[in-house]
């Protein structure tokens, strides 16, 4: 099972993480990139074999999936950069799906590993999380079995909502905010995140089966922003408004940190819905210690004060943060 696995998306913020975690455990993953000669150059300590592929193009996916018994999904196009050149990403992630799932039955693949986000189709999900479900149920759809792990914010240096909370909390004394602040989330850390990843590949009873992941602790945005204030020794003020719009939420964002309008948008607007886990059954499964939310918080601060974190190059609009 060494060189047997694949890893889609291991150029961005989970898939490096995970490349460089199954690498630890011994494997030789197989790593699934639009252009190898940039991922090399932005990822010169990552090891594995690298192969260019197109998901939109289905002819590109018979070489990357050959030979391979395991597959990770970690793929998902958002939106654009801006909000206004957002395009049919939804569309665009029911192709690459549909196309990665044929092409995965017809090479022998024996199971995908898809990590999605929580929430149901009957709680009025917003376009991005509703996207998240559509693409599970397509990737359940084909021969191999599904491995789903649904997740909420994954909190990490160089992850889009690590990096909106940094930048927003250092940077403004006081906040207005959308009036879903104070919806209730189940933020997960990221080394948590990818160990239950690694650890669903060992684990057979994982095969064919849907879990809810999330750390210790359920927390409402407000919280978020507190918490990450106390640990910067911050005193910060937030407001709510009930006419702040995701849009003119996400350009605001935009204005104050690198993280892009298009990017921002999705994950603004999946504040109104509430993203607790259901179920804990993967912890009997796979029994990992849950890092507390402020651990996690701290940790993401040292990754990125020691600059030891590379950043997915499509996240920011303004440079890497420093």
């Amino acid at each position: 099972m060494k060189k047997e696995i694949l890893v889609t998306g291991a150029a961005g913020f989970v898939g490096r993480r995970l490349a460089r975690a199954l690498g630890r455990k011994g494997y030789e993953p197989r790593l699934l990139v639009r252009s190898e000669r940039r991922f090399k150059e932005l990822n010169p300590g990552i090891e594995g074999s690298v192969v260019e592929a197109d998901l939109l193009d289905d002819r590109s996916l018979d070489t990357a999936l050959e030979g391979v018994r395991f597959a990770y999904y970690l793929v998902h196009s958002m939106r654009g950069r801006a909000v206004g050149r957002s395009g049919d990403f939804a569309g665009k992630d029911r192709k690459a799906a549909e196309n990665f799932v044929r092409a995965a039955g017809k090479q022998g693949v024996e199971r995908i590993l898809y990590l999605g986000g929580l929430g149901e189709y009957g709680d009025r999900l917003s376009e991005h999380l509703a996207s998240r479900q559509e693409v599970a149920k397509i990737l359940s759809s084909g021969k191999p079995a599904l491995t789903e792990l649904r997740a909420a914010n994954i909190i990490g240096a160089g992850g889009a909502p690590f990096e909106m909370l940094r930048y927003l909390v250092e940077r403004l004394p006081v906040m207005v905010a959308p009036r879903w602040i104070d919806t209730r989330c189940q933020p997960i850390d990221i080394h948590d995140a990818v160990g239950y990843l690694v650890g669903c590949l060992r684990e057979s009873r994982t095969a064919g089966a849907r879990f809810d992941i999330g750390g210790a602790e359920i927390v409402t945005y407000r919280q978020m922003i507190r918490l990450y204030a106390g640990v910067r020794g911050l005193r910060r003020v937030v407001f709510s408004v009930p006419v702040l719009t995701p849009r003119l939420a996400s350009l605001w964002v935009a204005l104050v940190t690198p993280v892009s309008s298009g990017l921002a948008s999705p994950l603004i607007e999946g504040l109104k819905n509430e993203v607790v886990c259901k179920e804990n059954r993967i912890r009997e499964l796979i029994p990992i210690p849950l890092t507390p939310m402020v651990d996690s918080l701290r940790q993401a601060l040292r990754e990125t004060e020691a600059g030891s974190v590379m950043f997915p190059a499509d996240t920011f609009t303004k440079g890497y943060p420093h």
